[in-house]
């Protein structure tokens, strides 16, 4: 339901307890979302709140705390519709760490299936940090075969956020570096603070962007300034980004230090009353017509406004035309 709050206590993430089950039954109840006692689970993991308040009193099953790393919360009211994931790392910045990646890549699949889910901000909880990147000291433990295949892990993670069906927005708030900005990039818009401080910035660790950045920022600001950018591990700030055409949208910072968010939460509003299949179609159409020829994307358009003639949002749209009153969207 969309009116369910996938979150803990905000402003910090806390601890939960996760409940040993016998595999077999945690596979069933986990294909059907639920827990053992009915439950509804939070997205990306077999863990429910009600579980954990019952923990202790489960002799029976042993507990280990893990900590979340990212979360997700759906809003509620003439808001419904709206998801936010919530990064909220909070001693290392938002680091891009296994679990931390791993817990993004549960929620993100499970948001590639939501149909109830019309527009996705990725925000952080974390005072001043959108995401610092790379997790340096994981980074340092690991071997060059053990390095590589995390980097492909993060570039599938990129890759998972940008084919969402749903259009996504990144609230940058404050720092995003390196792999930071990469996740950014691979929304489809971007809100920044005129304070946030942003960049692709490898080259200065030996290393080039390898989740996504070397290729979605030259499609974003062009070639030239691309390589400018990489080859400099330039950072820059909302303002610059705005001007360079690397976010959407930049405003000044607030008191609670949350004005890229509320922009990003504008900006979601403007999306939410649209036909929420027309606008998955859209961005298909535009995600796919942009890697070809005009000639091949135009039969991907005409592909993507084929599906959308037989539906029920289409027909109400018409019919609010002519009755001149606002549109009802169900997404049929």
């Amino acid at each position: 339901m969309a009116s369910v709050l996938y979150r803990l206590a905000v402003p910090r993430c806390s601890l939960l307890r996760r409940l040993a089950v016998p595999r077999r039954e945690t596979q069933r109840l986990e294909h059907h979302g639920l827990h053992r006692d009915g439950t509804r689970l939070v997205a990306g993991g077999s863990r429910s709140l009600a579980a954990c308040s019952r923990a202790d009193s489960r002799s029976q099953h042993t507990a280990a705390e893990v900590s979340v790393e990212v979360d997700l919360k759906r809003l509620e009211g003439q808001d419904e519709g709206i998801v936010e994931v919530l990064m909220c790392r909070h001693r290392a910045r938002n680091a891009l760490g296994h679990t931390f990646v791993s817990q993004m890549r549960e929620l993100v699949s499970t948001l590639s299936h939501d149909s109830a889910a019309r527009v996705v901000i990725f925000r952080s909880l974390v005072p001043g940090v959108f995401c610092a990147g790379a997790d340096l000291k994981e980074r340092a433990l690991m071997d060059n075969s053990e390095s590589d295949l995390f980097v492909h892990s993060l570039r599938s993670l990129m890759t998972q956020i940008a084919i969402l069906p749903t259009p996504t927005i990144a609230a940058m708030d404050g720092v995003a570096l390196g792999g930071g900005l990469e996740l950014a990039l691979a929304c489809d818009l971007r809100t920044a603070s005129t304070s946030a401080q942003m960049g692709l910035i490898e080259t200065t660790r030996g290393l080039l962007p390898g989740a996504g950045g070397s290729q979605r920022l030259p499609r974003m600001v062009g070639v030239t300034l691309a390589k400018e950018l990489i080859f400099t591990g330039r950072r820059v700030g909302g303002q610059a980004a705005l001007e360079l055409g690397l976010v959407n949208r930049a405003v000044e910072q607030n008191q609670s230090g949350d004005a890229a968010y509320k922009e990003a939460l504008t900006l979601a509003r403007e999306i939410l009353p649209q036909a929420p299949f027309a606008v998955r179609m859209a961005k298909e159409a535009i995600n796919r017509g942009v890697e070809v020829d005009i000639g091949s994307a135009m039969a991907i358009e005409r592909l993507c406004y084929a599906r959308v003639i037989p539906t029920r949002d289409r027909q109400e749209g018409m019919a609010a035309f002519i009755e001149k009153r606002p549109p009802r969207y169900t997404g049929e």
